[in-house]
């Protein structure tokens, strides 16, 4: 079975919660209702195969609601298939997305991730805690909310404790280069 069979076979089983499906380039995307994920993804692990998470992200679009997405990438080491599952986050549940860590144990640090720089919290995780930034961090540097070049932290023995420059650091970059081996940054000594 194929991407695009597996695909139908999907909006078979579960009908409604399939909201729309997308093809492009030979990628397959599915949009389902977050209810269903859950139930959906486990379906793909054991009955289409999908033995592989290649990874857990979210998408922030401000702006718009629902806001928050999830978006679970799937591959199959049987059959060589790779497979999108996305769902929107509901309005006010951004502290409800069902775990997979019990599907996939990869999830687990996949979720924390999503965690820590995003603030959606997955009911049923048996570890959520941040996992890049420390403890106490109070914002979620991946929403647009946050600012470019940083916040202002007090937080003590850490390299910068305020916000890191953006010019004249120990790296130039040719912006105007002809190509992008010459753009590429290069220690300030080498040209200096």
């Amino acid at each position: 079975m194929n991407a695009a069979q597996m695909v139908s076979a999907l909006k078979d089983k579960f009908g409604p919660a399939v909201l729309g499906t997308v093809e492009f380039r030979g990628e397959h995307t599915v949009q389902v209702t977050l209810e269903s994920a859950k139930k959906l993804l486990k379906y793909c692990r054991d009955e289409l195969n999908f033995d592989y998470l290649v990874d857990i992200s979210s998408l922030d679009h401000m702006g718009q609601e629902p806001r928050f997405e999830m978006v679970y990438e799937l591959y199959g080491y049987g059959h060589l298939q790779h497979l999108r599952v996305k769902a929107q986050i509901p309005d006010g549940e951004e502290d409800n997305v069902p775990t997979v860590s019990d599907i996939w144990a990869t999830a687990d640090w996949h979720e924390r991730e999503v965690y820590d720089m995003m603030g959606i919290k997955f009911a049923g995780h048996p570890d959520l805690r941040r996992i890049l930034m420390w403890e106490g961090y109070p914002y979620f540097p991946l929403r647009k909310e946050f600012p470019l070049a940083g916040k202002p932290s007090d937080m003590p023995e850490v390299a910068f404790t305020g916000i890191a420059p953006m010019a004249d650091g120990p790296f130039v970059t040719s912006a105007g280069a002809d190509d992008t081996i010459a753009a590429e940054p290069r220690s300030r000594r080498a040209i200096d």
